[in-house]
C-alpha cells in the first residue's frame, strides 16, 4: 500500500464553496485535487493500492481508499465533489468513528498530529517527508521504500508545528530532482521510481 498525506492549509472546513471556484473560495482546492487524481488516476483505471489522506485546516481528514473508491474521474471538479460531500457529512464524524459519504471515502475529526500517529501505526513502510531540502531519492535503495507513506504540503510549505511533527515522526526526508515541483508533479515522480524500482525497470 502507498500513501500519501497531504496538508490542506486553506480549504474551507465546511462544504460552503463553489465548484466553480476552486482556486479561489475553495483555498486552492484545485492543486489538491490534481494531487489526488495523481496519487490514483493511471490511463485506463485507478490505483487500488494507494490511500490519500487530506488534512483540512487540522481539523478533519478525509481518506480516499483506491480499493473502494468510485466516481474519481481525471478532472479537478468532480475530486473536488467527492472532497464537497464528504465535508457536508462532517457532523457524522464522532469520535473515532468516521462519515462514510460515498464508495471508498471516509472524513474523520482528527488533525494533522492524530492522522499522522494513526498512519504511522497501521503503516508496514517507512514515513517519507517530500521536501526541496531532503536527500536525494534516487540515493535511496528502492527496496527500503517499500509501502511508503508520503507526506506533502499544499502551496505553502509546512507550518513550524508541523514541521516539528514530522521531525519526530518522518523516517526519511527525500526530495524528487533539483527542480521545485507542484504536489501533484511529485506524486507522479515518486509512483514513477516506485514502478520502476528506482528507475532500474521499464
Amino acid at each position: 500500500m502507498r500513501q500519501f498525506v497531504l496538508i490542506a492549509h486553506d480549504v474551507p472546513t465546511d462544504a460552503d464553496f463553489s465548484l466553480d471556484d476552486l482556486a479561489g473560495g475553495a483555498g486552492r482546492l484545485d492543486a489538491l485535487c490534481r494531487s489526488i487524481t495523481a496519487s490514483f488516476v493511471t490511463s485506463h483505471g485507478i490505483r487500488t493500492d494507494v490511500q490519500v489522506h487530506l488534512v483540512v485546516q487540522d481539523t478533519y481528514t478525509i481518506t480516499f481508499d483506491g480499493r473502494d473508491l468510485r466516481n474519481l474521474n481525471p478532472d479537478e471538479r468532480s475530486t473536488a465533489a467527492l472532497v464537497r460531500t464528504a465535508l457536508e457529512h462532517r457532523e457524522e464524524a464522532i469520535g473515532a468513528l468516521p462519515a462514510e459519504p460515498s464508495p471508498g471515502v471516509e472524513l474523520y475529526r482528527r488533525g494533522f498530529a492524530e492522522t499522522l500517529e494513526a498512519v504511522a501505526e497501521d503503516a508496514r513502510g517507512p514515513i517519507v517527508q517530500l521536501h526541496e531540502d531532503g536527500d536525494s531519492i534516487v540515493d535511496a535503495d528502492p527496496q527500503s521504500l517499500a509501502d511508503p507513506t508520503f507526506v506533502l504540503s499544499d502551496h505553502h510549505d509546512f507550518t513550524e508545528e508541523e514541521a516539528d511533527l514530522l521531525a519526530e515522526a518522518a523516517d526519511r526526508r527525500l526530495r524528487l530532482g533539483p527542480t521545485l515541483l507542484h504536489a501533484d508533479q511529485a506524486i507522479t515522480v515518486a509512483h514513477h521510481y516506485l514502478d520502476t524500482e528506482g528507475y532500474e525497470r521499464v
